[in-house]
């Protein structure tokens, strides 16, 4: 397992508070009050290992296929409907969404191999992530690819706690299935776009890991 590079500074000041109330605590309390002394280390350490939790990468042998839509992050399948797409299509669509809860892996990745072209970030509220409108309302970032004749939506998605979204790739740009796209910091969704006559092999409920579930094929 490591750590991903948008977490260090989040780690970074997580340590330092940690470390400065417990130096605290461990000068005003530790002898007039050491059963709240040991609360507040047990609270804070709890705290910063969820953080450092928050930001890993477990190591994973990821699955490439080029009739496979893999999975773009890690989550539950909450929702598969037929949809009037939004945003650059105008036409109906395939949704299925992943919602991430602040334990789950937080990386995005590419779902298939092919071009970038479209990339947009969008300015919004933060309801929560599981809100009908949120794909539409909340701070999102859409992508595109195109893999021959076939085209595939991505549309990472802020919730209530999620205040800021990352992503890497630009119009323009081939890249690799399951390489990174980007990183959404705390509770999110990622909503993916497919056509009508994709092959959906994922359920409500699922569980998939990132870069590892097949959820459609083309």
């Amino acid at each position: 397992m490591t750590i991903h590079k948008e977490g260090s500074a989040t780690i970074a000041i997580t340590a330092i508070v940690f470390a400065v109330i417990n130096l605290l605590s461990f000068y005003l309390l530790s002898f007039q009050a050491p059963v709240i002394s040991t609360l507040i280390f047990i609270a804070t350490l709890g705290l910063l290992i969820f953080i450092i939790s928050f930001f890993r990468i477990p190591k994973r042998t990821y699955t490439v296929g080029e009739n496979y839509i893999v999975a773009p992050c890690d989550g539950k399948v909450v929702v598969i409907e037929e949809v009037q797409a939004d945003e650059y299509f105008n036409d109906r669509r395939i949704q299925v969404s992943i919602f991430m809860s602040p334990l789950n892996v937080h990386v995005n990745r590419n779902p298939v191999t092919g071009e970038v072209v479209y990339s947009e970030y969008h300015k919004g509220k933060y309801l929560v992530a599981w809100h009908p409108k949120s794909s539409t309302e909340n701070e999102r970032h859409t992508v595109v690819y195109r893999k021959g004749n076939k085209e595939v939506l991505t549309k990472q998605i802020a919730g209530a706690l999620a205040k800021r979204i990352v992503n890497y790739v630009q119009p323009g740009q081939q890249v690799r299935q399951n390489d990174e796209m980007g990183f959404i910091k705390f509770g999110s969704r990622v909503d993916i776009l497919l056509p009508l006559n994709a092959k959906i092999v994922t359920k409500l409920g699922d569980k998939p890991k990132g870069g590892v579930t097949v959820i459609a094929e083309w």
